[in-house]
């Protein structure tokens, strides 16, 4: 595709597309979705999480020293968070572990989980992973079936709320 003749706003808008930043849309319009992996917790994902698994759920123990070894996931709107989880290498080899996958309220039912997931399975397969696990919240589980995953092992207890476990064979 030649670019030469386009204006630098049309250029930006035809990189983003190209680098695989999707639209969804929100409210009757198309909004530009932006993704990106951070090294350390970034605010707006602390915000996400802070809101999706403290204010909404009851969860106490949010935050943990796997925070400090986990890739970051974050997508936003127009700078605004919407999204997050976490990638960390499981304890098995060519195993990596999604956690903490929460969109905020106003993005549910918009694609935006299945966008997160979706990151999560590619970044997992660019660090060489195998398989990516996640430990489900049993009532989210028929979510990730949807986007490949197979539960395994029993339901656990977290923190009063019933979880599985479940995976995706990567290829």
């Amino acid at each position: 595709m030649r670019i030469q003749n386009r204006g630098a706003a049309e250029v930006a808008l035809l990189f983003v597309i190209r680098i695989g930043c999707g639209r969804i849309r929100r409210g009757g319009k198309q909004e530009e979705m932006e993704f990106r992996m951070y090294r350390t917790l970034p605010d707006g994902a602390r915000l996400i999480r802070e809101t999706v698994f403290h204010q909404e759920q009851g969860f106490q123990n949010e935050f943990d020293e796997v925070d400090l070894r986990a890739r970051h996931g974050l997508l936003t709107e127009a700078g605004s968070p919407v999204g997050t989880f976490r990638l960390f290498a499981g304890e098995e080899p060519g195993v990596m572990i999604l956690g903490r996958l929460a969109v905020l309220k106003p993005w549910r039912g918009r694609k935006a989980g299945s966008r997160l997931v979706r990151e999560a399975l590619a970044a997992a397969r660019a660090c060489g992973a195998g398989k990516l696990r996640l430990h489900a919240q049993v009532r989210a589980a028929r979510f990730y079936e949807t986007l490949g995953f197979t539960a395994y092992g029993p339901v656990e207890d977290d923190e009063g709320v019933p979880h599985q476990w479940m995976e995706c064979e990567l290829k």
